[in-house]
């Protein structure tokens, strides 16, 4: 049997860390072109996707649907998590559990107390459930045309989606935001993309 081929290693290496810088240099021109976003732009961009939202989910049997906690410029769709809690579908918030270790889920209604957990977002109070959602919304800094995710870095997505791979995944971002990059392997592919301009 041959030896592996080091120089392949490190071509994989190498390669691996230009992806890495590239996405660090996405991060920040994803942000500033969330920021970029007139309110009129931003208010008009919301209002699609929750219409967006709100079909997918009359054409899908979810019960259990985590949803997020808006930050850094994130598309604010807390009008909608409470018009779908109205309509019976049973919601649920991430929650860091360890630093290296996926999201867990717990169970949350609008209007319920919330606290800020280590990030800075905003998570139920104590006491939680933990539940197994049928769908989870994922926030997007950045999202290909292959449904590559550039989040901030964490890998706490990544993880998770790693792990619940029978779950549906629904990207949610803003259409300036959609971009281009090689994945990397722990890269894991979203099941689908909502933006103001559709599903896709």
């Amino acid at each position: 049997m041959n030896p592996p081929d080091s120089r392949i290693a490190c071509d994989a290496e190498i390669n691996s860390l230009k992806i890495a810088a590239r996405k660090t240099t996405l991060r920040s021109d994803m942000l500033a072109a969330r920021k970029a976003m007139t309110a009129t732009q931003r208010n008009d961009a919301v209002r699609k996707i929750e219409s967006h939202l709100m079909h997918w989910i009359t054409t899908h049997a979810i019960k259990t649907l985590a949803v997020y906690s808006p930050i850094r410029g994130e598309p604010n769709l807390m009008t909608t998590w409470s018009t779908l809690s109205a309509t019976g579908i049973a919601l649920a918030l991430p929650i860091v559990v360890a630093a290296d270790a996926p999201l867990g889920f717990v169970a949350w209604q609008p209007g319920e107390a919330m606290q800020r957990d280590a990030f800075g977002v905003a998570v139920p109070a104590l006491p939680h459930r933990h539940v197994a959602p049928d769908a989870i919304l994922v926030p997007c800094l950045g999202v290909t045309p292959q449904r590559i995710r550039l989040g901030y870095g964490g890998g706490f997505y990544d993880r998770t989606l790693a792990l619940l791979t029978a779950t549906a995944s629904i990207g949610v971002a803003f259409d300036c935001n959609r971009i281009d990059f090689d994945a990397q392997p722990h890269d894991i592919a979203l099941r689908s993309v909502i933006t103001e301009s559709g599903v896709y």
